[in-house]
């Protein structure tokens, strides 16, 4: 990362004294210390007032101002990640369902995901606008508002968090907080990643409505289990053998998953009386699986695993803490 600041220059000082300038005498070295005083101090100010940073983005480089006062982030990702820097954004999505414990308060609503409130954006003029995944369309309009960055997703999971905690870390002024960070949630996937060895096989799925649905290996929300923490999936072809259709529990006793890892998207998005994922599961055909029998049958946090995916650091490490504890 590479950082710049404006340069200021500081006018030489005369000497006061109007007999000094027509005898032509030099101005004393007190006069000289005193300005080159005066120089320094500008030159701090203009670049304490004016430093920027190049930060990685999912659109290539971009240099942004460093330590913004009002940041508007359509991204949750980006506000779990700043809440763990010790950062608040100004403004955001309103949250529904079960509010994580680094939802912004008192944040100014600046519309949904998928349609910004660009008026009020336009109107409050923050200092950055962050983007990402289903916000990323509005990028450029938005940009044209507000200095704004994209940190949608590439796909790899763990490459992702490193960069975005990174680029977040530099961008609030705290390189060594986000690479300490990252270091901590390394060492923390390498010991779950060990526990799970024992995993002869697993199978994540949806809870919806009263329907499952099986995750499949590819899916963004399986990444973490599958890609980077190495489950073998029960079903390997999920589209071969579901056809993208929700399964019944006909299926599960079929395939018998060892361990069972549940997503109830209900309460993710906060669904009013629905059926939670626990009740839909308990029948008769349910009780005879190795998952159920075994006690292996996982209800991971909704929020976390639908809806932030592991995109924001403390969401990676508490899903990580989750699945660790179901081992123990």
């Amino acid at each position: 990362m590479r950082t710049s600041a404006n340069d200021n220059r500081a006018t030489s000082t005369r000497g006061s004294s109007t007999q000094q300038r027509h005898a032509g005498v030099r101005p004393t070295a007190r006069v000289r210390a005193r300005a080159a005083a005066l120089a320094l101090t500008l030159a701090l100010v203009g670049a304490a007032t004016a430093q920027t940073v190049t930060v990685s983005t999912a659109r290539g480089e971009a240099t942004v101002k460093v330590g913004p006062a009002v940041v508007f982030a359509y991204d949750y990702g980006t506000i779990d990640t700043l809440h763990q820097l010790g950062t608040e954004v100004q403004g955001a999505p309103p949250l529904t369902g079960r509010l994580p414990a680094w939802a912004p308060t008192g944040a100014i609503n600046i519309g949904s995901l998928f349609e910004p409130d660009y008026e009020t954006v336009n109107a409050e003029q923050p200092d950055l606008v962050v983007v990402a995944g289903r916000s990323a369309p509005a990028y450029d309009q938005l940009a044209r508002l507000a200095p704004t960055i994209d940190l949608t997703s590439s796909g790899d999971l763990l490459a992702d968090i490193r960069r975005n905690v990174t680029t977040l870390a530099a961008i609030v002024g705290k390189p060594q907080e986000g690479e300490a960070a990252l270091a901590g949630l390394d060492a923390k996937v390498a010991a779950v990643r060990e526990a799970l060895a024992v995993v002869d096989n697993g199978m994540l799925v949806m809870v919806s409505g009263g329907s499952l649905t099986v995750v499949a290996v590819d899916n963004a929300r399986a990444a973490l289990l599958y890609g980077v923490l190495g489950v073998t999936p029960t079903v390997a072809d999920v589209q071969s053998a579901t056809h993208g259709e929700p399964i019944s529990f006909e299926f599960l006793l079929q395939h018998d998953p060892e361990w069972l890892f549940v997503i109830d998207r209900d309460a993710a998005i906060g669904t009013e009386g629905a059926q939670p994922a626990a009740a839909v599961l308990d029948n008769e055909l349910m009780h005879r699986t190795t998952a159920w029998r075994e006690g292996h049958v996982v209800y991971l946090d909704p929020f976390d695993w639908y809806i932030v995916s592991g995109t924001g650091l403390g969401s990676l490490n508490a899903m990580l803490d989750e699945l660790g504890a179901a081992l123990e």
